[in-house]
C-alpha cells in the first residue's frame, strides 16, 4: 500500500498543475475547434467525447470491425488486433487466457454484463453475432463505472440502429475454406431496418456453420471438446431492437437469443508432446454432449434528456447465460459410490442468471458553469450454479449474490482542462445453503452462511488540452470485483469450513494509476500511456499437477505501457499500428516478494500490429496487417506446491490481407488470413498448456473468406 500513495498523491497533483493553466483556454478551444477527430464514447455512463475522458480509450468503429471480421469471424481475434493490452484469441469457444492488461474485463452488450464473474467459466466470448455489432468501445485499466468485474478494464459491444427514414432490407454471405473437404464456414444474415420519424426498428437473423480448420502443416486443428470450439460447431442468433421518441423522451426494448453448440463429429487426438508434435483430430464422436453456450438478453430502456435540467436514463435487464462442457473422466469426477475410479464420465454445466436495473442522471452546470454532475444507482442480483450434468452432482451450489451500488461525480471543465472524480459505493452480499463437495475433496460438507462485503471504490484524473490537437491526462481509478466464488467453494477439502469464514472470498479491489498523451487531428491520432495496476489481495489461479485449478489470494501488480496510431498521409492511403509492453508480477503467498511472473492464464505477451489500407478505386479497398508476438521465458525452475510455474513462449509474426468493392449488385469481400500459411502453435498452448498433450493446438493456416452483402 505504501507504493500505491505516492502514486495515487501524484496523479491528484498531476490534476492540480493542469487546472492551474486555465489561462489558454479560449485560445485553445478555439484552435481545435475545427480540426480534432469527434470520437464519442457512451460506456462512462454518459455521452463524451473522447479527448475529455481521463483514461486509455479505444474506440473500434463499424469500417474496422467489417474489415476484420471478414478476415475472422472472432470477437476476440478483434480485440487482440485493436486494443494493445488484450491478449491473443484462443481461435476456440473458450476464452482461458484472453485478458486485458494482465486482468479480466468487464464485457458488456448495450451495457447489459455478459461476464459471470462468480464462476468465470470463460466462455463469455461468444454471445451474439458480429453481424449486429456497430463498434466497440474498451475503457483500459480497472473502473467501477459499469459496476463489479471490471479489474482489467471495459469492452461495450454496442449493437446497430436505424439511422435514416424509410425501410432497408439486407443479405449477407460469408464463407471460408482451406481447400479441404471438411473445413467450410459458412454463415448468412438477414436484417431489417426501419426508420419513420420518432419510430425505429432493427431485426437481425442469422445462422452459421463452421467445420474443422487446418495449420500451416496442412494437418487438422486439434478441436477441444472439453472447454469448448468453434471447429465443427453451428450456431444462430435473433435480435430485435424497437424503440419510440416521444419529444425529449425516448423508450427501447431489446431482446438477443444467440446459440453455439458443437457437432459432435470429431473428437481430440493427443500429440506428442516430447516430439513437438500438436494436438490434432479425427472423425468420431466424444462421450457426452458436445459442449455449447446459450444466452439469452433483454433491456428496456428509457432515457428524457430534458430532466431538470440534465438527461436521466434507466435500463432494466435480464441476462440468462448457459455453458455445456464436454464429457471428460478427470480424477476431480471420479466417485466409487457411482462407478469405479477412472470410469465415470461426466461434463460441467453453469448457469448463470442476472435481473438489474441501472439509473443515471447526468446535469451539466451543475450550480456553477462547468461543473457536470453524474449520479446514479445500480442493483443487481445474480444467480449462479456449476452441476455436473450427467450425475446432476452439484459442483458448485447456487451463489445468490446480490448488489446495491450508489455512485456520484463530478466533472469541472476549466477551458482546456477537464477534471473528474467520483465515488461509487459497493453494499453486496453472496449467499450460499450448504452443500457437500465432490468426493474427490473428501465430500467434505460446508456450512452455508452469508458473506457481505462493503466498499468504496475512488476515481480522480484529469485532461489538459494543452496545444492544438494535442491532450495529455492522468488518472487514478478503482475497480471492484470477486475472485471466482466458485472455484473457491467447489476446492474445500477440509472439515469444518463455512462459507462466512472463507478469506478466498474476500472482494478484489484494484487501483490503476495511469499517465497519457494523445495526438488528434484531421489526419490520424497517436497516444501514448504508462499505467501500474495494483491490487492488495488478488487472484491467481494456479494449476496443481493433477490438472486442478486453484484459486491464491496473493498481491497482484501488473506495470506497462501501450502506443497506438493511425495516419493518413494523403487521400487514398492510411496507416496504423500499436504496441504494448504488459509485466505483471505476483507472490508466492501471501507476505512473499513479488518476484513471479504471471502467466499465460493472466496475461498476454509484448505484443505489436502494423497495417496500411489504400483505396485503390472509388468504392473499393485493400487492407494489409501483421501481428508480432515477442518470445516470454518466465519463472524458470519456479514451482508453488505442485504448481509448474515455468512457461516458455517462442513468439511469431501473422500477416492478413483483405480486399473489399462495392458496385451496383452488391458489396463484395474477399480475404486471405495467414497470407504466408505460417505454421505456429497459439501462445496459450505453448505457454499454459506445453505439456498437455490434448491441448497444444497450432493455429489456423492460411484460409480464404468471401463475403456479399447487399442492401435493398
Amino acid at each position: 500500500m505504501s507504493t500505491i500513495k505516492p502514486l495515487s498523491r501524484a496523479v491528484a497533483v498531476a490534476c492540480l498543475l493542469m487546472a492551474g493553466h486555465q489561462a489558454l483556454a479560449q485560445q485553445t478551444n478555439n484552435e481545435q475547434a475545427g480540426e480534432m477527430t469527434a470520437v464519442v464514447v457512451t460506456a462512462t455512463r454518459g455521452a463524451k467525447a473522447v479527448d475529455k475522458i481521463p483514461g486509455a480509450i479505444s474506440v473500434i468503429g463499424q469500417q474496422e470491425l467489417a474489415a476484420q471480421y471478414l478476415i475472422a469471424d472472432d470477437p476476440s481475434q478483434a480485440l487482440a488486433t485493436f486494443v494493445p493490452g488484450y491478449a491473443p484469441s484462443r481461435q476456440k469457444m473458450t476464452s482461458t487466457g484472453e485478458s486485458l492488461r494482465g486482468r479480466q474485463p468487464l464485457i458488456l452488450l448495450d451495457g447489459i454484463p455478459q461476464s459471470n464473474p462468480l464462476r468465470a467459466g470463460m466462455r463469455e466470448g461468444y454471445f451474439a453475432d458480429s453481424a449486429i455489432i456497430e463498434r466497440i468501445e474498451v475503457i483500459n485499466g480497472a473502473s467501477a463505472m459499469q459496476g463489479m468485474g471490471a479489474t482489467g478494464g471495459i469492452i461495450n459491444y454496442i449493437t446497430k440502429q436505424p439511422r435514416q427514414d424509410g425501410t432497408s432490407h439486407s443479405v449477407n454471405v460469408r464463407a471460408s475454406t482451406q481447400f479441404k473437404s471438411d473445413n467450410l464456414d459458412w454463415k448468412t444474415g438477414y436484417s431489417v431496418n426501419h426508420k419513420s420519424g420518432d419510430f425505429d426498428l432493427l431485426g437481425y437473423v442469422g445462422v452459421q456453420q463452421r467445420g474443422m480448420g487446418y495449420d500451416g502443416d496442412g494437418r487438422r486443428l486439434g478441436i477441444d471438446n472439453v472447454q469448448g470450439d468453434t471447429l465443427d460447431t453451428h450456431g444462430n442468433d435473433l435480435f430485435l431492437k424497437i424503440g419510440q421518441r416521444f419529444g425529449a423522451q425516448r423508450i427501447q426494448l431489446s431482446v438477443n437469443r444467440f446459440n453455439l453448440a458443437g457437432d459432435g463429429d470429431y473428437e481430440n487426438e493427443p500429440g506428442v508432446v516430447a516430439a513437438g508434435v500438436t494436438t490434432t483430430s479425427r472423425p468420431g464422436t466424444a462421450p457426452g454432449k458436445p459442449p455449447r453456450n446459450k444466452v439469452r438478453s433483454a433491456s428496456l430502456d428509457y432515457r428524457h434528456d430534458d430532466l431538470l435540467g440534465g438527461a436521466f436514463s434507466a435500463q432494466l435487464f435480464k441476462h440468462d447465460f448457459e455453458a455445456l462442457y464436454g464429457a471428460t473422466s478427470v480424477a476431480t469426477f471420479q466417485d466409487v459410490k457411482i462407478a469405479p475410479n477412472g470410469t465415470l464420465f461426466d461434463q460441467s454445466h453453469i448457469v448463470a442468471d442476472k435481473l438489474g436495473a441501472r439509473m443515471t442522471y447526468v446535469r451539466p452546470d451543475t450550480l456553477v458553469t462547468g461543473l457536470e454532475m453524474t449520479v446514479g444507482l445500480d442493483l443487481l442480483r445474480d444467480n449462479t450454479q456449476q452441476r455436473l450434468a450427467l450425475t446432476n452432482r452439484t459442483w458448485v451450489p447456487e451463489l445468490k449474490f446480490k448488489s446495491t451500488a450508489p455512485f456520484a461525480q463530478l466533472e469541472y471543465e476549466i477551458g482546456p482542462v477537464t477534471i473528474r472524480g467520483g465515488v461509487r459505493h459497493e453494499q453486496a452480499e453472496l449467499d450460499v445453503d450448504t452443500y457437500t463437495t465432490l468426493a474427490a475433496y473428501g465430500s467434505r460438507q460446508v456450512t452455508g452462511g452469508a458473506t457481505e462485503f462493503s466498499k468504496s471504490v475512488k476515481n480522480l484524473g484529469a485532461v489538459w488540452r494543452f496545444a492544438p490537437r494535442w491532450s495529455m491526462f492522468a488518472a487514478s481509478s478503482e475497480g471492484f470485483g470477486l475472485p471466482d466464488a466458485g472455484l473457491v467453494l467447489r476446492g474445500v477439502n477440509t472439515a469444518g469450513k463455512s462459507v462466512a469464514s472463507l478469506i478466498d472470498l474476500q472482494p478484489i479491489v484494484t487501483r490503476n494509476n495511469e499517465i497519457g498523451i494523445n495526438w488528434r487531428g484531421a489526419t490520424g491520432q497517436v497516444g501514448v500511456s504508462r499505467y501500474d495496476s495494483r491490487s492488495k489481495l488478488g487472484s491467481v489461479i494456479r494449476i496443481t499437477s493433477a490438472g486442478v485449478g486453484l484459486v491464491e489470494r496473493v498481491p497482484t501488480v501488473v506495470k506497462g505501457w501501450e502506443v497506438n496510431g493511425d495516419w493518413r498521409p494523403v487521400r487514398d492511403w492510411s496507416v496504423f499500428g500499436s504496441y504494448s509492453v504488459t509485466d505483471g508480477k505476483t507472490a508466492a503467498s501471501q507476505g512473499a516478494p513479488l518476484d513471479l511472473s504471471l502467466g499465460a492464464r493472466s496475461q498476454g505477451p509484448n505484443k505489436g500490429v502494423v497495417g496500411a489500407n489504400w483505396a485503390f478505386m472509388p468504392k473499393a479497398q485493400l487492407r494489409l496487417q501483421a501481428s508480432h508476438l515477442r518470445d516470454r521465458d518466465i519463472n524458470i525452475g519456479r514451482k508453488v506446491g505442485t504448481s509448474n510455474l515455468e512457461e516458455h513462449f517462442k513468439g511469431y509474426t501473422l500477416v492478413d490481407a483483405a480486399a473489399s468493392w462495392e458496385n451496383a449488385y452488391g458489396r463484395f469481400g474477399l480475404s486471405l488470413e495467414n497470407l504466408f500459411d505460417k505454421q505456429y502453435v497459439g501462445y496459450y498452448s505453448q505457454a499454459a498448456s506445453a505439456l498437455d498433450a490434448t491441448g497444444t493446438f497450432a493455429g489456423r493456416g492460411r484460409t480464404l473468406a468471401v463475403n456479399y452483402s447487399r442492401q435493398f
